[in-house]
């Protein structure tokens, strides 16, 4: 029996709904074995983010010699880094172990509005992190932070998602969740040279956070079970819809999405 793996680097959500346990979650549901190097402990529920405590460098990079001695990734996601230390350590990392299939969820800001990534660290993602990227996949603000453009129509994302690539990652996912000009999700996927689009209706819900950390653990999930990265990312893409559209309504806030979902109406014990 072949026992596909994925790591994810990322930070500690303690209400669930994001970061490692988000994304060990969605591994799970996906068949994958799931690891992880914790970059940091967020104090943080569907009302916001209370606190946010960092790890040190000795803690994340011996988390990462401890995977990378004995239990190569089959693929592997970062999300939340926090600092430009903690970026080079990664990259420094994934170098050095040969790592494939490296997905980057570029996170800098909660959903509730409080900064995870520092602004001095934007630039270590761009010159440490995307050239080692399979795959990224930034919302709208995040894209436009990377790219320094203001994004505002399809051929605005077209052009963001180039210069993305021409940083070096392989792929975009462009996320279209943030523009809330229209009734449907528009995601774009590039490749260098086409370009996909994918959309899906909007689902009026608050309950809307993890999204982007699921749907990029989904597709490093994939990855890691040797799907092409189209076929990932249109997976990928199920589950998240799925996850928003079975809402859980759990919290006061935005609530966590339902990562039990997608497999759920596979197995048809829920009826779309």
């Amino acid at each position: 029996m072949t026992i596909f793996k994925a790591l994810t680097i990322a930070g500690s959500d303690s209400g669930g709904g994001a970061g490692i346990q988000a994304d060990l979650k969605t591994f799970q549901e996906l068949g994958v074995y799931g690891m992880t190097t914790v970059t940091a402990i967020t104090a943080q529920n569907t009302l916001g983010v209370q606190g946010v405590f960092p790890s040190s460098a000795d803690a994340i990079a011996m988390q990462l010699d401890s995977i990378g001695s004995d239990l190569a990734p089959d693929a592997v996601k970062t999300g939340m880094l926090f600092s430009k230390e903690i970026i080079r350590i990664v990259a420094d990392k994934v170098r050095h172990y040969h790592w494939r299939n490296l997905v980057i969820d570029p996170v800098m800001v909660a959903k509730g509005g409080s900064p995870l990534l520092q602004q001095e660290a934007v630039q270590s993602v761009i010159t440490d992190l995307l050239p080692l990227a399979l795959v990224t996949t930034p919302n709208l603000p995040e894209a436009e932070i990377l790219t320094g453009m203001s994004i505002r129509t399809l051929s605005d994302r077209e052009e963001a998602a180039k210069v993305i690539v021409q940083m070096g990652s392989q792929y975009v996912v462009m996320k279209g969740g943030h523009d809330a000009s229209t009734d449907q999700i528009i995601d774009l996927l590039y490749d260098g040279e086409n370009y996909l689009y994918m959309e899906n209706l909007r689902i009026e819900t608050r309950h809307t956070h993890g999204t982007g950390c699921t749907y990029s653990a989904a597709i490093t999930a994939e990855l890691a079970k040797g799907k092409s990265v189209h076929e990932a990312v249109q997976i990928a893409k199920l589950f998240i819809q799925s996850a928003i559209e079975d809402q859980l309504g759990m919290g006061s806030g935005h609530g966590p999405t339902n990562h039990f979902a997608y497999q759920r109406r596979q197995r048809g014990e829920i009826h779309v």
